[in-house]
């Protein structure tokens, strides 16, 4: 994203689809066990998933990739400011973090957190016996 400048489709020209052929290529071709393609056409994907014998993981992508990641920020919706096209949000925990930390907030400026059931005692004597 910064190398890039943020959230960019990777390969809609026939020469940046090329070069990202072969640096696929050449990433298998040094060892790796798989790559990640992210924010790539899906025929594209398709294409190069079909042309290496490493694994590709594919966000963003299309479904013909060996393996699919997605970022949990994203799935869980914990932030409600930008989403990625190729996102999905599977749960709105962002709001109920937002309301966790709210509560917090105010349990700590009103005093009511911690309390002593959030503390830890000690024993007798062990102040009266510090130098």
């Amino acid at each position: 994203i910064h190398a890039l400048g943020g959230f960019k489709v990777q390969g809609k020209t026939p020469q940046a689809a090329q070069t990202l052929l072969d640096d696929a290529r050449a990433v298998e071709t040094a060892g790796a066990f798989s790559l990640v393609l992210e924010c790539v056409p899906a025929p594209l994907a398709k294409y190069i998933t079909e042309h290496l014998e490493i694994a590709t993981i594919g966000i963003g992508a299309g479904g013909d990739c060996d393996g699919q990641v997605l970022v949990y920020q994203d799935m869980l919706g914990m932030y409600s400011d930008f989403m990625p096209k190729f996102a999905r949000r599977f749960a709105d925990v962002g709001t109920v973090m937002k309301d966790a930390f709210a509560e917090y907030k105010s349990a700590v400026e009103d005093g009511s957190f911690p309390s002593s059931e959030n503390e830890f005692g000690l024993a007798d004597g062990i102040l009266e016996n510090l130098k």
